[in-house]
């Protein structure tokens, strides 16, 4: 499967900050930290989206460096794109959608 970018439009999102900034471990038995194909250290954010009609969902999005963001802050994704995947596990498909952001502009300073 080509993996093709699907830019995300986050105008009408209110989107703030769950889980603070962490590493992308590629082992987490070893620590190794993943690295984008430029050699830079990958990140992960757990952000809470909510749309227009009140409905919430977590999405973790990936990004490089790391973001200077903490847990409950107000933030808007610069240049969010969603990424389709599937494997399949045990002769079951799976798929779902990734999700990368070039970073992470306070909510407020956009308003």
């Amino acid at each position: 499967m080509r993996t093709i970018p699907i830019p995300v439009d986050v105008a009408k999102l209110q989107i703030s900050v769950a889980k603070a900034p962490r590493p992308r471990l590629v082992n987490k038995e070893t620590g190794e930290i993943k690295r984008n194909k430029d050699g830079h250290e990958m990140y992960e954010v757990t952000l809470l989206v909510e749309d227009e009609l009140g409905r919430m969902e977590l999405v973790k999005v990936s990004t490089t460096p790391e973001p200077q963001i903490t847990a409950g802050e107000e933030v808007t994704p610069v240049g969010m794109v969603g990424y389709v995947w599937e494997i399949t596990q045990n002769g079951q498909p799976r798929w779902g959608i990734s999700y990368q952001a070039r970073g992470f502009i306070p909510a407020r300073a956009e308003r």
